[in-house]
């Protein structure tokens, strides 16, 4: 809060009030790459997640283009719209050549995959850490092996996992990383990117000299203040969040399955986010069953969160193999930390009735 109003000054400004600010965004700075691994220098504050995405794969492209004539785009199948957008808008406009990495039934990929597809001409490989709409977790580190082993680089989006998830950069095996602050409660509207020293890079942003060169504008101290201070909230309550957020996501999971006609889980079983469940229901229309759930008091989605409106069913629900009479009904339900074991239950008892209502009303 001082930051809006106290301390306002411009962390770009050599006098004191600039001083101020500057000291708040590089001890932000620090704290990000104390918990992820890294050195202080390769934390870049963005906007948000996509734009962080963004960073990574037109950066990435243009550079690796430019030094060695790579022209050759690596993304899976269940990717945000932030890095397939960004990946198709370069193969159209930039005439990059964009593969996709198929997906198993769980939506996982395998890093035989990767191995498979990587040319000397690759450019960048982007998997996403933790998947936003069906929950699963890559074996991400596996992955940036096979990508180092080949001397490309390999960015993951981990906006949905930093939250629940270790995501140490060394450990990892990544070379750029995407966080964004609204998953973890901080802001919305900034995020990260991690760029591992000597990655090669062009600025998406051009201007002033701020964030390395990469990413020029005034720095929102006020957010990435927030930022920091989420994340360093979410690390270090890791633990105690995960021991209350299973059993809950067990029971949705174990209820809605055993319970409710005609009902699959998406993701995969148990090698996904602590807090997160999804599933998709034959016969019914997502959109219609989250305005029914959100009557009755539960926030919902179905598909990702940016695909809320859209008659279509999901992308990624379609590359789990789903046909359109199942991807149509998907439903995300997820837990945070102020979840009691009362609503949980509430919802497992309203859920039915509201999907026999939808197929009810499909069927008219």
């Amino acid at each position: 809060m001082p930051y809006f109003d106290q301390k306002y000054g411009n962390s770009s400004s050599i006098h004191k009030y600039g001083q101020q600010a500057e000291g708040a965004l590089e001890e932000s700075r620090q704290v990000v790459a104390d918990y992820i691994g890294s050195k202080s220098k390769e934390i870049i504050f963005t906007s948000c997640g996509s734009e962080s995405d963004n960073l990574a794969l037109r950066g990435v492209a243009f550079a690796e283009r430019s030094n060695r004539g790579a022209s050759h785009i690596l993304i899976s199948a269940v990717e945000h719209h932030a890095v397939t957008n960004t990946a198709y808008q370069l193969q159209e406009l930039h005439g990059f050549e964009v593969e996709i990495i198929p997906v198993d039934q769980f939506g996982m990929v395998d890093p035989d995959e990767v191995k498979q597809r990587i040319r000397s001409n690759t450019a960048i490989v982007s998997v996403i850490h933790a998947n936003n709409e069906i929950g699963s977790v890559n074996p991400i580190d596996e992955i940036g092996k096979i990508c180092h082993s080949q001397g490309i680089r390999f960015h993951t989006d981990a906006v949905q996992g930093a939250a629940h998830l270790p995501v140490n950069v060394d450990a990892l095996n990544v070379d750029l990383m995407s966080i964004g602050a609204h998953k973890f409660y901080g802001p919305k509207g900034v995020g990260v990117l991690y760029v591992r020293e000597g990655t090669p890079i062009v600025p998406y942003l051009t201007g002033g000299g701020q964030e390395n060169n990469l990413r020029a504008g005034t720095h929102n101290i006020p957010y990435i203040v927030g930022l920091a201070k989420a994340f360093d909230l979410a690390q270090q309550g890791h633990q105690n969040r995960l021991s209350n957020y299973l059993p809950f996501r067990d029971r949705i999971i174990n209820q809605i399955i055993d319970g409710i006609p005609s009902a699959k889980l998406t993701g995969h079983p148990s090698r996904r986010l602590p807090n997160h469940t999804s599933f998709v229901f034959k016969g019914v229309d997502g959109n219609t069953l989250l305005m029914m759930l959100d009557a009755a008091g539960y926030a919902c989605s179905s598909g990702s969160a940016c695909k809320t409106g859209d008659p279509e069913p999901s992308d990624v629900v379609l590359a789990l193999g789903f046909p359109r009479e199942w991807a149509l009904g998907s439903l995300r339900v997820t837990i945070g930390q102020m979840t009691t074991i009362e609503e949980i239950e509430g919802f497992l008892e309203t859920l039915p009735d509201l999907i026999h209502q939808v197929r009810e009303l499909i069927t008219l």
